[in-house]
């Protein structure tokens, strides 16, 4: 017959099972430290409580399958395990971020230098324009001007504002085929 033992139901010489008095028995002794190490190894009093909470709560739920020799070893060894694997976890993380964050910026640095070089390529091919053209393209593009008001200001046909704002896009189109996908 097994003997009762402060809340510990002795099954033979090595074994016991956990009973709802001998868990909170082992609850009372035995959290604060567990606190402690884990807070000690993480630096973080939320996910120390979790940890310690996580480890007593598979204590509870497996009660009935372990067969325990030290209740105190189990913890311990248990709390350890749970706390290398928040610190593996929180490092993978880290990691996973930083490469997320450093993709994010080589991405925006190569797109920050392709949008100038194409910026400067653009200013280029506009200057490089006939004169008549560049100002009508200029004041299409830049001032936001209609070919009406192109016409008027320059003394030019409509006609000739929209053959000479097609005569700049032409140019452009054909020059900048590398980033015209």
């Amino acid at each position: 017959m097994p003997s009762i033992s402060k809340g510990l139901v002795i099954l033979e010489k090595e074994f016991f099972i956990i009973d709802k008095a001998g868990f909170e028995q082992i609850y009372l002794q035995h959290w604060e430290g567990m606190f402690a190490f884990c807070l000690s190894s993480i630096k973080d009093e939320e996910h120390s409580k979790e940890i310690v909470q996580d480890v007593f709560k598979s204590l509870w739920e497996r009660r009935e399958e372990l067969r325990l020799i030290e209740v105190e070893r189990y913890l311990i060894r248990s709390v350890k395990l749970k706390t290398f694997e928040y610190i593996r976890n929180k490092v993978s993380r880290q990691q996973h971020l930083d490469n997320i964050s450093n993709t994010r910026e080589e991405h925006y640095v190569d797109n920050s230098l392709i949008a100038d070089e194409l910026a400067k390529k653009i200013s280029n091919l506009i200057d490089s324009l006939p004169k008549q053209c560049k100002n009508v393209f200029r004041m299409s593009r830049e001032q936001g001007l209609t070919n009406k008001e192109i016409a008027h200001k320059l003394y030019i046909s409509e006609r000739a504002v929209e053959y000479h704002i097609s005569r700049a896009l032409k140019t452009l189109k054909t020059e900048l085929t590398e980033y015209i996908s």
